[in-house]
């Protein structure tokens, strides 16, 4: 089920275009944008401008030809496309602040209508990250624990039969326990972002090994439905979990320190050379993300 509100003109090089946002219940989110052809017209015109200049036309030198016949060595295609790379950052941008949408992906876009001298439709489809409601956590995990009857300190002295769980061990049961109490409703696009890249992943490897698809599914007995219906569950969980975690971590007011990040890094990096090229916000964002996620799980493995 999803509800559509409709949004105010936005700009494109001081032309207007509507754009229609539709949200279904899971979070994933359709804008339809339509495009005043005047805009597409003027845009196109730069574009051809631009691409015309790299033509080569039998008589003529290099991006001299008469542009008519520079045009015409110009595939459609590359035209739609380069005109699009010039459109859609606009007007994505419009829209996500007109909305006050966060998108959780960068959207798949889809070109609706391109028709000559009527206006263009496109559909750019994203998702945003649903609200992770934790509940009483900590009640949850130490209750857990003691219904599936793991050690905790309060039970006393440990059982001569029965070990204490390792680090590993108490991780594995929190993530467990985590993944079936905590309801999360994950945006399908998000889902099968994630699928896709672990079939990408998996099939760049198994070229390098000279395997087909074909073949590697019939060495370990799936098809490729219940090899993508096995992704979808560990692409579920996994998202999960990192969405749970990073809540855990505001509940927690986690602050990983600057000085945490340098400590990462030099010990990644082979020399001050190399530290100062893994040293970029984008790494310095990612070795934060990935800390605080690693004390928020160790925080709850200190309740077993």
């Amino acid at each position: 089920m999803t509800k559509a509100t409709y949004a105010k003109n936005s700009s494109v090089s001081k032309l207007s275009a509507k754009s229609v946002i539709a949200k279904s219940e899971d979070g994933t989110i359709q804008i339809t944008f339509t495009i005043p052809y005047s805009v597409v017209k003027q845009k196109r015109d730069e574009v051809l401008k631009e691409l015309t200049k790299d033509i080569s036309v039998p008589g003529f030198r290099k991006g001299k030809a008469p542009r008519q016949k520079a045009e015409a060595k110009i595939p459609k295609d590359t035209v739609i496309e380069t005109l699009l790379q010039k459109l859609l950052p606009k007007l994505l941008a419009d829209a996500i602040n007109e909305h006050k949408i966060k998108p959780a992906t960068y959207p798949k876009f889809e070109l609706i209508k391109a028709k000559e001298g009527e206006n263009w439709q496109i559909r750019a489809t994203t998702c945003e990250l649903p609200r992770i409601e934790l509940g009483d956590y900590k009640k949850t995990i130490t209750g857990a624990s003691r219904t599936k009857g793991i050690w905790t300190p309060d039970k006393g002295e440990v059982d001569e039969k029965k070990k204490k769980p390792s680090q590993e061990e108490k991780e594995q049961e929190i993530i467990k326990i985590l993944i079936e109490s905590v309801d999360v409703k994950l945006p399908k696009v998000l889902i099968d972002e994630e699928v896709n890249n672990r079939l990408s992943s998996l099939l760049e490897r198994i070229e390098k090994l000279g395997l087909t698809l074909e073949g590697y599914l019939a060495s370990v007995g799936k098809s490729s439905e219940s090899l993508r219906q096995e992704y979808e569950k560990q692409a579920k969980d996994a998202i999960s979990l990192t969405l749970i975690l990073n809540k855990v971590a505001v509940e927690e007011k986690v602050n990983i320190s600057e000085d945490e990040i340098d400590k990462v890094l030099r010990t990644s990096a082979k020399d001050e050379k190399d530290f100062e090229k893994l040293n970029t916000p984008e790494q310095r964002r990612l070795i934060e993300a990935t800390l605080t996620r690693r004390w928020a799980l160790d925080s709850l493995a200190s309740l077993l």
